[in-house]
């Protein structure tokens, strides 16, 4: 009906002009009266209510459970600079791996210490709203990103793509996370430790009001396919304002590193008079072509792009034990047992302390008073002891010589730092591992935590994954703390978690040196965990981006008998056994590297072709390099392949060979 077209027009626009704009021009009581009448007309008429519709963000009905999502790309985390010196370290490399960087220009975001949030568009509706999760698979909050008032149900304008996926944080503004914790202290609850933790917490409720009254906010900084959008990241933010999102305020372009770091200086003054928490600031290189040239490092870290840490809080506490944890690869980790201090709105006990070599180095003793600091880190980290107020009565620690868990004879490669117990079924090594199994990061079975999984273990009824696919509702109910629907719902998520996919298992299983990116190369390779069993070295070795030493360490594990037997048994309980997508095509096992603009179509488009005939696509050209597929301004890599003699070819070239019509 048109009336429900004209209120849900001016809703909208009352609702940017309010939150983005920060320039009302409709009283509360005239939008609060519009509001109800498109709420009557909607009950009444329900075929009125559209996707978009202002009162989707009063929230829908509590859900039982947050359903995954699959980002289309992965959202990618940033590589840390602490000073100026890191920061000119990292601008050497990337200019030295594509020197147009060095006339590229920089633009500098303050980093919003709050969740990041992945949000999808179809033909310019919100469709799918979701959190970061592992970065590769999130959570469905779509419910709860409504409430959210500044972001757009529907985008502004039209010259937006049919589909577009925007990043940002959502955030807590630090007047309101105030109120809320002075709301919850009059009541006697517990109050939140921070806001960052807060707005990650508020935006997984499965009940949408609990986030609509936590009152979060949003800030937009990247869009996928931003190189067709746009062809600057100044200009991209300029473009995501016009769709109707806020970006970070104080946002700057500079021409030169040096102006960079004068103006990070600047911004990290204007702390004390910002509405929400900033850590640091985003540090990107602006012309938005060279982003796909520099590439991502491990699947995870843009080389473009790099946070600048402000300077971190510190604290300082008594160091009381150094504690050693088992991992699952055996590698002994040691850790500090501290007295209690608040850092950065948390409680500290514990911190890590890396290695035993740098707590040599460091000369960290137990009884020392040290500092203590949470910069970048989620893990607080022990960063040296304050000398001048030592006694004389701390001791030096010494590392053991056998497993703190088992008692097996610690040992140490002379090319590594770490300390191993080599025993395999080590309890502790098992603990790990079965936890490292179950995490969000692996098979995600949710409610098998680290407490969980230690009570199982202990109860003896797990000792390896397989055990966890043979747990019945009668058994979990007979251990202290777990209820029929806890239980019934731990099932579940150990049965939904049978679906994931054969690179997520070559990652939960843990094998050494066996990371996300390099599971998702052995799985799309292979295709199945039998052809995977019956490859040897060599091939596995072939792989693009593996090379010998994690070969071997994936060849060695599946030959192990009892691997063999795990294996066998997850897929006898009905463990997906095939990767989720797997190479074929006319370009099987063929490696490009793109360069330059290409006539008609962008590099994400070319690498969709690549992939898709079965190919890869490289950052980097290597002696496994097929060809590089050029375009204009090609840059250093087409002086590279023709110094390496490695084939050159054009466009047209690759899809013929891609078997696509040009």
């Amino acid at each position: 009906m048109r009336r429900g077209l004209e209120l849900r027009t001016v809703l909208d626009r009352a609702i940017h002009q309010y939150y983005v704009l920060d320039a009302p021009e409709m009283s509360d009581a005239e939008y609060d009266r519009l509001f109800r009448e498109l709420q009557t007309l909607e009950k009444e008429h329900p075929a009125v209510r559209a996707p978009d519709s202002p009162t989707h963000r009063v929230g829908a009905e509590p859900a039982e459970q947050l359903a995954k999502h699959r980002h289309r790309m992965p959202m990618l985390s940033l590589a840390n600079a602490f000073e100026d010196g890191e920061l000119e370290a990292w601008e050497k490399r990337i200019i030295k791996l594509v020197p147009e960087v060095a006339d590229g220009g920089f633009h500098l975001e303050l980093k919003i210490d709050g969740a990041g949030l992945s949000l999808t568009y179809i033909r310019g509706i919100l469709e799918v709203g979701a959190t970061r999760g592992n970065g590769t698979v999130g959570e469905n909050i779509t419910a709860n990103v409504r409430t959210i008032p500044d972001i757009p149900l529907k985008l502004h304008g039209d010259d937006w793509p049919d589909e577009l996926e925007i990043r940002g944080e959502a955030y807590f503004p630090l007047a309101a996370f105030q109120a809320l914790n002075e709301t919850r202290e009059r009541a006697g609850e517990p109050t939140f430790a921070n806001p960052r933790n807060s707005a990650a917490g508020s935006l997984r409720q499965l009940d949408p009001q609990i986030t609509r009254n936590r009152r979060l906010r949003f800030f937009a900084f990247a869009a996928e396919a931003s190189e067709d959008i746009a062809e600057t990241q100044e200009s991209l933010l300029d473009k995501l304002e016009g769709w109707g999102f806020r970006v970070a305020p104080h946002r700057s372009r500079v021409e030169s590193l040096d102006r960079a770091k004068a103006t990070i200086a600047e911004m990290e003054r204007l702390i004390p008079t910002l509405e929400f928490e900033a850590d640091g600031v985003v540090v990107k290189i602006d012309r938005i072509s060279l982003h796909s040239q520099l590439g991502i490092i491990g699947g995870r870290e843009p080389r473009w792009a790099i946070a600048r840490k402000f300077k971190p809080e510190v604290a300082v506490t008594r160091l009381l034990n150094i504690g050693i944890n088992v991992g699952r690869t055996g590698a002994l980790n040691p850790y500090a047992e501290l007295e209690p201090v608040e850092l950065g709105g948390v409680v500290v006990s514990n911190a890590t302390l890396h290695n035993m070599n740098l707590i040599a180095a460091k000369d960290v003793r137990i009884g020392d008073f040290v500092e203590v600091t949470r910069a970048g880190e989620v893990i607080p980290q022990v960063l040296g002891p304050v000398r001048e107020k030592r006694t004389g009565e701390e001791s030096v620690f010494q590392v053991p010589a056998n497993c703190p868990v088992c008692g097996t004879p610690v040992v140490r490669s002379e090319d590594e730092v770490v300390h191993y117990c080599p025993n395999e079924i080590c309890p502790g090594r098992v603990l790990e591992s079965l936890v490292h199994f179950a995490s969000s990061g692996a098979m995600d079975i949710r409610g098998l935590g680290y407490q969980r999984t230690n009570q199982l273990v202990s109860a003896g009824l797990i000792a390896n994954p397989a055990d966890i696919y043979g747990l019945e509702t009668s058994q979990l109910t007979e251990l202290e703390g777990i209820g029929e629907k806890s239980a019934e719902k731990l099932i579940e998520a150990i049965e939904a978690s049978k679906s994931e996919p054969l690179s997520t298992l070559l990652f939960a299983l843990g094998i050494r040196h066996v990371g996300v990116k390099v599971a998702k190369l052995i799985a799309a390779r292979f295709g199945t965990m039998e052809r995977l069993l019956e490859a040897d070295t060599k091939d596995i070795a072939a792989i693009d981006g593996v090379g010998d030493t994690i070969a071997a360490a994936v060849n060695d594990y599946l030959a192990q008998d009892h691997n063999k037997t795990l294996v066998n048994r997850l897929a006898t309980a009905g463990l997906r056994m095939t990767a989720e997508e797997t190479w074929s095509g006319p370009l099987l096992g063929k490696t490009f590297v793109l360069t330059g603009s290409l006539p008609s179509m962008s590099r994400s488009r070319a690498t969709a072709i690549i992939k898709a005939a079965g190919g890869n696509v490289s950052s980097s050209i290597s002696k496994n390099t097929e060809a590089v597929v050029a375009g204009t301004d090609p840059g250093s890599k087409l002086k590279r392949a023709q110094k390496l003699d490695i084939e050159v070819i054009d466009e047209e070239e690759l899809l013929r060979r891609a078997g696509t019509k040009p």
